[in-house]
């Protein structure tokens, strides 16, 4: 099983690693699958969340606006479905490496990406996830003991691939 993770300290550091990591791989010529996060500041609360379908989109808004004094999750669970049925309509045995970017609650609670995640290393294609601290006993328990955690730099993360590949496929 080809599964690594990764966890950046600082808010939104994972989604920044991990669509340097999509854009890195991409120009290397890797047929990369998944999503990346793209979070927005808004001047008057918390950001916007955006996730990007690997390769090449649509970007879709997964955060909703539930005004200022809202303390409730904002994930919109009907955007982060439609990401989920891209990102799964394009994973075949062409692609080189899913990437997730991040297995939140719902993927901790049984749903959005762990059927793709699933999938994908049933069909062998490295997986490569963005943790956080509060969902990462869920992660552990739904993958198991051989995912590896990979030190939060875009260079851990490109070796990692690098040796994990195994010449799958000869790249420009």
């Amino acid at each position: 099983m080809k599964i690594a993770y990764t966890m950046a300290p600082g808010r939104g550091d994972t989604d920044l690693l991990l669509s340097r990591v999509a854009q890195t791989l991409a120009a290397q010529g890797h047929a990369t699958c998944g999503t990346v996060q793209t979070n927005t500041e808004c001047a008057n609360g918390p950001c916007d969340m955006d996730v990007s379908v690997l390769p090449n989109g649509p970007t879709l808004r997964i955060s909703q606006d539930l005004g200022q004094a809202s303390k409730g999750c904002r994930l919109d669970p009907t955007a982060l479905e439609t990401a989920v049925g891209l990102a799964q309509s394009r994973l075949d045995g062409n692609v080189d490496i899913l990437i997730i970017n991040k297995f939140g609650k719902h993927e901790a609670e049984g749903r959005g990406f762990r059927t793709i995640i699933a999938d994908a290393l049933e069909l062998e294609i490295p997986v490569l996830v963005g943790v956080n601290a509060l969902n990462l006993t869920a992660f552990k328990d739904f993958v198991g003991p051989e995912a590896v955690q990979l030190e939060s730099s875009e260079e851990a993360i490109l070796d990692w691939f690098s040796a994990i590949q195994g010449g799958r496929k000869d790249v420009a």
